[in-house]
């Protein structure tokens, strides 16, 4: 497996991690702990060391599925996980980044882990009644007691990270990027490659749709979260099956699958970029290394964009209540 750096510090991935969260909650729908596992396993086992997942994903259930993977081949892996989403009983209640919660949020993903050290350690979301700095402030913190290699960040805005990588550096950025959302092309990515942090892609085939896996909100169960994303649903989800269309013909044309052909693109996208597709399955996972080994030619990219250009995708990525929670430099 290729290898990236991402950041500054020190801090050296392969080239695609394996995003967990839907081994654990919000994506529903055949999840099968035995096969999870096994997929982490196979990840590690094909040099796939970037493993993903966060306190959020099932309240905590989704760390201690990777916990038990995790701790057994503890020096294979670089384990990311991210902090800051709160509950009211089952009901999401914002985002705290108090530093009194930070260290008792990092306590705990350490807990479920059941380990000594977290190597990469993500604000999940910017609380906006918390000023960067004191949340950045006590992150460095962890870093400095040990129980935190390096910091990062999830979907900031470019002042934000400014001002965050003014108290600590900063190794990485999450943020959803694909073919479909191409929001932080421009300021964004030139804040990060001005910073030098790399930048890791979640949601990086559509959520699943650019690959393929479906056709309509009927074909997911009845608790899958994205049955209430705006391009899953009426015109816009018509008009966003024509673009996983074009992706699937022109990955045909070349033998490959519409997922691996959507992460080249990615992996294209510049040697700071790290993408995290999701799977619970072993098969998926080995399709989507496939991606490392694709090499687009000129030609290929410039068909791509005229067949996906910015902009393109119908709807907002998210409901209002989570694009609520984005970071924005207004």
């Amino acid at each position: 497996m290729k290898r990236r750096k991402l950041g500054s510090e020190g801090l050296e991935v392969s080239a695609i991690g394996l995003g967990c969260m839907g081994m654990s909650a919000f994506y529903t729908g055949g999840q099968d702990r035995d096969e999870a596992l096994a997929t982490i396993d196979h990840a590690l086992d094909m040099g796939i060391d970037l493993i993903d997942t966060a306190d959020m994903y099932g309240r905590g259930e989704n760390e201690r599925l990777v916990g038990e993977v995790v701790r057994k081949r503890r020096d294979e892996v670089v384990l990311a996980t991210k902090f800051g989403h709160v509950y009211e009983g089952e009901r999401l209640a914002g985002v705290n980044g108090r530093p009194e919660y930070v260290r008792q949020a990092c306590d705990a993903s350490l807990g479920r882990l059941g380990i000594d050290t977290i190597d990469l350690y993500y604000l999940h979301r910017v609380d906006p009644q918390v000023p960067i700095e004191e949340t950045v402030g006590a992150m460095a913190e962890l870093v400095e007691a040990g129980k935190v290699r390096y910091l990062g960040l999830s979907e900031a805005a470019p002042g934000t990270l400014r001002r965050a990588a003014a108290v600590h550096p900063i190794s990485a950025l999450q943020t959803e990027y694909s073919l479909w959302t191409r929001d932080p092309e421009g300021e964004l990515l030139g804040a990060t490659r001005e910073l030098g942090i790399g930048f890791v892609p979640y949601a990086p085939l559509g959520r699943g749709f650019l690959a393929g896996r479906f056709h309509g909100p009927d074909e997911l169960e009845p608790d899958d979260t994205r049955r209430d994303h705006p391009r899953f649903q009426g015109e816009n989800l018509r008009q966003n099956q024509a673009l996983a269309e074009r992706v699937r013909r022109l990955a045909q044309e070349k033998g490959w699958t519409p997922a691996q052909l959507a992460l080249a693109w990615l992996l294209h996208q510049g040697e700071d970029i790290v993408p995290i597709p999701g799977t619970k399955r072993r098969e998926r996972l080995e399709e989507n290394a496939g991606a490392v080994d694709i090499r687009l030619s000129a030609e290929d990219l410039g068909r791509l964009e005229e067949e996906v250009p910015p902009g393109a995708a119908a709807g907002q990525r998210y409901p209002d209540s989570a694009m609520s929670r984005i970071d924005r430099d207004d």
